[in-house]
């Protein structure tokens, strides 16, 4: 089976998802995912899908959940580079994304991703314990 590569840089862990997303391609990586941000102690994820031009109900609830796991294993996740017509079908279909921050390229959303990579240990992205 097909899987999407995940990075490490400092603290942070890269996605970039360059085919087309199917169901068990995106459990995959959620799976994928959370281990790595366990094992690594990774406190930030992007995930850029430049590439993707279609996002069904699943993969939107996919990327929310794959936010929500990183924010209990002590991670932020920024999503970058949503294609227009993404974020329409993701509006239209009601999915808001609870706990994903998004940027419009890797570049912004490693500023995004800065504020939690240098926090100190047992911190949170607001400073507080």
């Amino acid at each position: 089976m097909e899987r999407i590569p995940i990075l490490k840089m400092g603290d942070c862990l890269l996605v970039t998802i360059q085919v087309d997303m199917h169901d068990r391609l995106a459990m995959a990586l959620q799976e994928d995912l959370t281990a790595r941000i366990s094992a690594t102690s990774a406190r930030g994820v992007l995930i850029d899908i430049s590439s993707l031009e279609v996002v069904d109900s699943f993969i939107g609830r996919m990327f929310a959940n794959i936010a929500a796991m990183a924010r209990v294993l002590d991670a932020v996740t920024v999503v970058v580079g949503m294609q227009p017509a993404v974020a329409i079908t993701l509006v239209e279909l009601g999915l808001s994304l609870p706990g994903v921050r998004t940027a419009l390229n890797v570049e912004r959303g490693m500023a995004l991703l800065g504020p939690a990579l240098n926090q100190p240990e047992g911190e949170d992205a607001r400073g507080e314990p």
